[in-house]
């Protein structure tokens, strides 16, 4: 038996859950930090999934993630102590307009 031409494996979009070619999904890195490659797992969004995302910089967010204890508190009560955390420490939240 020939092997597959399509050697392209699939990844699944960690967003929306759909399979897409891994070469048109783009790296995710929970720490910011996709440069530094060695022992480390990638997660991957297709693209429309990367394009919705916020592009700022997210220095101290997934610190302060683990301080809010995110993932153990039902969401409503994670996003109210999340804003109120945020307020605090850095001003009101305003929207762009």
């Amino acid at each position: 038996m020939w092997p597959s031409r399509n050697r392209d494996p699939s990844v699944i979009c960690l967003a929306c859950g759909g399979e897409v070619p891994r070469s048109t999904a783009r790296e995710y890195d929970k720490y910011g930090d996709r440069w530094d490659r060695e022992n480390k797992a990638f997660e991957y969004l297709c693209k429309p999934c990367h394009n919705e995302l916020c592009h700022h910089p997210r220095g101290g967010l997934e610190e302060l993630l683990v301080e809010l204890e995110a993932g153990d508190a039902d969401q409503a009560a994670f996003l109210t102590g999340y804003l109120t955390t945020v307020e605090e420490r850095y001003g009101p939240l305003e929207e762009e307009s």
